[in-house]
C-alpha cells in the first residue's frame, strides 16, 4: 500500500475470467470503476490521432470507412507479436493518460477501481494501492470464451498475448475467484473492501 488516503485498486485477470462481472459487482457496491478496454474501444472509434497512427502502421485494411474494424485489427495483432507491440505503443500511452485523468477526478470518492487486463505487462502495478487478479479455472475460462464464439486456436492465441493467469495470481495482492455464482463473487469483494 502506498500510504495515500485515496485507494486506487488495479484489477487484472485473463480473458474470460470475469473482469466485466467484477466491474458490475463493484459498481453495485458503490465503487467507481473504469474499464480500460472500453477506453481502448473509444480511442479506436473516435480518437483522430490514434486512428491516424493505426492507419499509418496497419493500412486501410483494418478500417471500415473512417472507423477501425476491431475484428480485422485483432486478426492482425493477435497473430503477430510485433504488430501487437506496435498497436500497444499507439494505444497504451493514451489509455494511461485517460486513466490518470479519471483517477484524479475520483480522489474525493476515497476509492476507485480500474480494470486493466495488461496491468503487469505494461508495468502499471505500482500506480495502485491494491492489485487484484480476477481468476477462474481454465475449464470455466474456455467455456466462457467458446460462448463468445471463439475457437480453441483463438483462445490460445489471445492467452499467449498476456501473462498467464497463474503468473498474475502470483503477483497480485488479492485473488477473486469467479467460478461460482455472482453472489459469491460479490461476497469476496465485500470482504476485500471491508463492507
Amino acid at each position: 500500500m502506498s500510504g495515500r488516503s485515496f485507494r486506487r485498486i488495479g484489477i487484472t485477470g485473463g480473458i474470460g475470467c470475469g473482469k466485466s462481472a467484477t466491474g458490475e459487482a463493484l459498481r453495485a457496491l458503490g465503487v467507481p470503476v473504469l474499464d480500460t478496454d472500453m477506453v481502448a474501444h473509444e480511442l479506436l472509434a473516435g480518437d483522430a490521432e490514434a486512428q491516424a497512427a493505426i492507419r499509418a502502421r496497419f493500412g486501410d485494411g483494418v478500417f471500415t470507412g473512417p472507423a477501425v474494424d476491431r475484428p480485422a485489427l485483432g486478426r492482425v495483432v493477435f497473430g503477430d507479436p510485433v504488430a501487437r507491440k506496435d498497436l500497444e505503443a499507439i494505444l497504451h500511452p493514451r489509455i494511461q493518460d485517460r486513466t490518470e485523468a479519471w483517477l484524479a477526478e475520483q480522489t474525493q470518492r476515497g476509492l476507485a477501481a480500474v480494470l486493466i487486463p495488461l496491468l503487469y505487462e505494461v508495468g502499471r502495478e505500482k500506480a495502485f494501492d491494491l492489485c487484484v487478479c480476477v481468476a477462474c479455472s481454465p475449464e470455466t475460462q474456455r467455456a466462457r470464451l467458446r460462448e463468445r464464439g471463439w475457437s480453441d486456436e483463438e483462445i490460445a492465441r489471445r492467452n499467449a498475448a498476456q501473462l498467464s493467469v497463474d503468473e498474475k495470481i502470483k503477483r497480485a495482492d488479492v485473488v477473486i475467484w469467479t467460478d461460482g455464482a455472482m453472489e459469491n463473487h460479490a461476497a469476496q469483494w465485500r470482504r476485500v473492501l471491508g463492507n
